[in-house]
């Protein structure tokens, strides 16, 4: 179970890494009514970087190191694409926690869980909508179709 715990908690780290990445961008192409939105995400998202390392360290492993740069899914091209990427990074984000608080106990799987709801909220407010099941959505395929008959 620990070889679970700790790939669950690297693959977080690895998403808030991205996460921190992104919002450098979104930070600079948000339209100036979100920007103080942006800078919290931004510090909230290194705030839990910084305790998902320390968390990796106690469970024995070398944290992820983050990468030089990230590929963004698209162009930011307006600041509705901004808040677009935003939303999606903390989808990804909420899908990475997902699998943390399946693969952990005690108060590691309650930060998760917090860390979960937190990315949630977030990308309901840049969404400006919820989603039903967050964590969960980026997993799901495509609707599947009834059978023919």
């Amino acid at each position: 179970m620990t070889a679970d715990v700790l790939a669950a908690a690297q693959a977080a780290l690895a998403a808030e890494h991205a996460a921190a990445y992104a919002y450098g961008v979104i930070g600079a192409r948000v339209a100036a009514p979100r920007a103080a939105e942006a800078r919290d995400a931004h510090g909230a998202h290194l705030a839990r970087r910084d305790a998902l390392a320390r968390t990796v360290r106690g469970l024995g492993g070398v944290p992820r190191a983050a990468e030089a740069a990230y590929r963004l899914p698209f162009d930011l091209r307006s600041p509705q694409d901004a808040e677009r990427l935003a939303a999606g990074i903390e989808d990804r984000v909420a899908g990475a926690y997902s699998d943390l608080v399946r693969a952990a106990s005690g108060p590691l799987r309650r930060e998760a869980a917090d860390a979960l709801t937190a990315a949630a909220v977030r990308a309901a407010r840049w969404r400006g909508v919820g989603v039903a099941f967050p964590g969960l959505t980026e997993r799901a395929g495509p609707p599947r179709s009834a059978p023919h008959s």
